[in-house]
This record gives structure tokens, C-alpha cells and sequence, in this order.
């Protein structure tokens, strides 16, 4: 599946990097011998702004204050650093990290490890110049939310997500990665049967734990390309592939508008439904309701090339 977008960095973060969270006269510097990334936390509404003072994250006043220096910052990452990330702050994440590794909140030290911490690292977006108060915020906001998601994926198929099985178990590496791959073609077919137009998909599987959700919206172009942000395509595609290889039954619904400039502008409402039983999916057997949107029974995957 083509898609137009970000291309994901991949570089490790730095070790003993800059801390989450710095004060304004601050300006990071690439550290000697690192891998030249910058990465950072940062607080994405009010409340979590006045719940973490107490800690001297910021000197900002306000929380507006703080969104213009945090956006100054990471403005001058980008003309210092070769890869710039940031995460979402969360201050109850961020307590619990610090009683279960005693640490005080207090000490930057405890942020420059919660920051850092592998098992959070499913949260970290690229940035490259996006304004941070736009859209930026919110995807950080749900990039947490996904994080989550893809953690409960990987412990689901034990590691094989991630890699985590390792080389011990090459068997199960490569089933986990033949689940993705028909994961992705699931998503593809949907996207390719539906024609050009805006999108959103909304997708739900029963799984052990707790129900897997994702959501993506999706630009599609006459020719097929595609735009999606990378990270809700890695959740969609990891969401099937946990269905798939374990075979847990599920429901997706596709919506929007159906159409592009090239026909004369002409948007049509579309809404269509499959379902899965855990081995395959197939349109759904009679009309559903997911997360208030009503769609149609789909139309066959297997007939879409």
C-alpha cells in the first residue's frame, strides 16, 4: 500500500539526553559522540501543566506560555539535531514510573528516564516543523493511547511485535510477521475498494485483557496514494495482526466521503462494515454500529485486487 507522508526516523534516542520538560533559556546541544537525537516530553493540556509545577518542570506562567517555549525548543532541535522526537508527558504515567524505580519527580534525572524508557517508546512521534498548538498536540495525545494499544499487541503475541521472542524462536518471529503482512493486506483491500476520497476507519478486536482499538483517517487520491499518519497505520496494521494470528473475532467500519476534485467535486456519504470471526475477513453479515457510526455490510475483500 503506497502512502504520501512523513518517512519514519528510526535513529535511537540519545542516552542522558535533554531532559523532557527543560525551562526557556535553555537550548539543547547535540551530545559529543550520540547519535545526534533530541527527544521530548511534552505536557498536552492545562491540567496535566498545573499537576506537574510542582515538580519545576517549567517557569512558563500559563499554559499557553509554555506550549510557545516548548515550540521555540523543538524549533531549534530541528536546526541542531538530526532527528527530533517528542512523547506525550503524562503526569500519572510519570508517578507511577517514579514508585516503581524510586525515584523523586522532582529530580530531572526521573524525567530523563521516564523519557528514555523502552517500554514507552511505541509513543514517540517524529516532528519536523509542525506547529505544536495544531494538530501536533493531539496526535501526541493519542500516540499514548496507541502506545498502549501496540504494548498490550506485543504481549499478546509474545514479544513477536518488537522482536522481543528475539532469534530463540525464529518460528514464531516469522508467523507474527506473516499475521502483519496479511493485516496490512486486509487494510489495503478495504482502502482500494473504497476509491478516492477522505476516510475514517475504526476497528475493534476481542481480545484477551481487554478489547484492541484503532482509528486512522485516511486521504486517498485518485491514483491510490495514500495519506496517512504512519503511526495510525502501524496501529491498524498491528490491531489485524493480533486478530489474525490469534484468531479473535473482530469488527471494522470504513466512512466518509467517496469522491475527489477529479469528478467535478462530487462527495457522496459511504459507510461500510466487515467483521471477522478470527481467521479471515469477510463484509459483515447484516448492518452494524461501531462507536456511534452506522455502516453497511461491505463489499468482499477477496474481489478487490
Amino acid at each position: 500500500m503506497s502512502r504520501k507522508g512523513r518517512a519514519r526516523r528510526n535513529s535511537d534516542c540519545t542516552s542522558g539526553g535533554p531532559r523532557p520538560v527543560v525551562r526557556a533559556p535553555h537550548r539543547p546541544q547535540p551530545a559529543e559522540g550520540a547519535d545526534q537525537a533530541f527527544v521530548i516530553g511534552v505536557l498536552t493540556n492545562a491540567a496535566d501543566f498545573a499537576r506537574a509545577r510542582a515538580w519545576g518542570i517549567s517557569d512558563a506562567p500559563d499554559f499557553e506560555r509554555y506550549l510557545t517555549d516548548a515550540a521555540e525548543l523543538l524549533a531549534d532541535a530541528l536546526e541542531r539535531f538530526e532527528t527530533v522526537r517528542a512523547r506525550m508527558f503524562h503526569p500519572q504515567d510519570f508517578e507511577e514510573f517514579c514508585l516503581l524505580n524510586g525515584l523523586d519527580p522532582a529530580e530531572p534525572g526521573a524525567r530523563d528516564r521516564y523519557l528514555v524508557n523502552p517500554a514507552l517508546q511505541t509513543q514517540l512521534l517524529a516532528y519536523q516543523g509542525e506547529e505544536l498548538a495544531g494538530d501536533f498536540v493531539p496526535r501526541l495525545v493519542r500516540a499514548r493511547e496507541n502506545g498502549l494499544t501496540l504494548c498490550h499487541v506485543d504481549l499478546l503475541l509474545d514479544g513477536g511485535l518488537y522482536g522481543g521472542a528475539g532469534e530463540r524462536d525464529e518460528d514464531h518471529t516469522r508467523w507474527v510477521r506473516a499475521a502483519y503482512q496479511r493485516g496490512g493486506e486486509v487494510f489495503r483491500r478495504m482502502l482500494v475498494g473504497a476509491g478516492a476520497g477522505v476516510y475514517e476507519l475504526r476497528l475493534r478486536v476481542d481480545a484477551p485483557g481487554g478489547r484492541l482499538t484503532a482509528a486512522a483517517r485516511v486521504l486517498q487520491w485518485e491514483d491510490g496514494v495514500v495519506r496517512i499518519n504512519d503511526e495510525d497505520l502501524e496501529l491498524v496494521c498491528a490491531v489485524l495482526c493480533a486478530g489474525l494470528a490469534l484468531e479473535l473475532p473482530g469488527v471494522a467500519v470504513l466512512h466518509g466521503s467517496q469522491g475527489s476534485a477529479a469528478s467535478c467535486g462530487e462527495y457522496l456519504p459511504a459507510s461500510w462494515a466487515w467483521s471477522s470471526g478470527g481467521a479471515d475477513w469477510a463484509p459483515a453479515d447484516r448492518p452494524v454500529s461501531l462507536d456511534g457510526v452506522a455502516a453497511k455490510p461491505g463489499y468482499s475483500l477477496g474481489t478487490v485486487c
